[in-house]
């Protein structure tokens, strides 16, 4: 049996639709804090069960008669590794032989300017690592379902103001995550392994701002303005101090090439291309 957590999540539920085609229902469970919300999954015959990281005794009751467990990272920005470490924790105890978690990809264990996020994926690791649980680390790159973040739902008429540089880095498709994610829970072969999925085309913020310009018909620009100068547009703006130390922080990690991407497992993984940066701005911004 697979369980799926975070199933009513984006990455989740995007595996799940993909494990889906790949292998029975009855092999399948979904975990989610209101699995009311899975009745769709659930009506096909997957067995859906209420769980959640900061409740170790759900956890145990829905990792029972698991073999292979999906966690998906839990988006909590203040305990993150420790509900990590909760799952893992009642996995073990539960009888779970094989843990596959949603990690991230990086250049670096220490110095990040998001050394904050990155800390508590890299104590993850280790703990996972030291359970003695066969475990496959899947290090996913930079969302590109996380540029509109980026970017602001206007950057057709106001253009991109975000200060990152020139430095081209990888962003990868959730969508290509989760099918590459999917493969590695129905294949075999992937015991104490770590991949890499991040696509190996690499663009600037000036390239998103060509194809984004031919996209669209209009000159969309690109203005990397001083630290100091974005984060007070963003104050004035209304913006939360939490989010405002965030975009910075992925900002500064873009400059430095923290998420520039060479050779990966991601292509290999998903037995096709994965998808290109003009076809994921299209779906994003000119789909609807």
């Amino acid at each position: 049996m697979i369980l799926i957590t975070g199933a009513t999540g984006n990455l989740g539920k995007a595996t799940l639709e993909f494990l889906l085609k790949k292998v029975p229902a009855s092999s399948v469970a979904a975990m989610a804090r209101q699995p009311e919300k899975l009745a769709d999954v659930k009506a096909l015959g997957v067995d859906v069960r209420q769980g959640d990281y900061t409740d170790p005794a759900s956890l145990l009751n829905a990792f029972k008669g698991i073999d292979t467990l999906f966690l998906v990272s839990s988006s909590d920005m203040t305990d993150r590794a420790a509900q990590h470490i909760n799952a893992f924790d009642a996995a073990k105890q539960s009888g779970v032989k094989h843990i596959v978690f949603t990690s991230f990809q990086r250049k670096q264990d220490s110095g990040s300017p998001i050394q904050f996020l990155a800390q508590s994926y890299i104590d993850t690791e280790k703990h996972l690592k030291a359970s003695g649980v066969t475990y496959t680390i899947l290090k996913n790159g930079l969302y590109a379902d996380a540029l509109p973040m980026f970017l602001g739902q206007t950057v057709l008429e106001t253009g991109i103001f975000f200060p990152a540089g020139t430095t081209k880095s990888a962003y990868t498709s959730r969508k290509d995550m989760a099918e590459a994610a999917a493969n590695v829970l129905a294949g075999t072969g992937h015991e104490n392994k770590e991949y890499e999925l991040a696509t190996e085309e690499n663009v600037s913020f000036n390239d998103i701002a060509s194809i984004l310009s031919e996209l669209s018909g209009k000159t969309v620009g690109y203005v990397d303005p001083a630290k100091e100068v974005f984060i007070d547009a963003l104050t004035k703006g209304g913006v939360p101090e939490g989010m405002i130390g965030m975009a910075t922080g992925f900002a500064e990690a873009i400059r430095i090439g923290e998420f520039a991407s060479g050779k990966t497992d991601l292509e290999r993984l998903l037995g096709h291309s994965p998808t290109r940066m003009k076809e994921s701005l299209r779906i994003m911004f000119f789909s609807h």
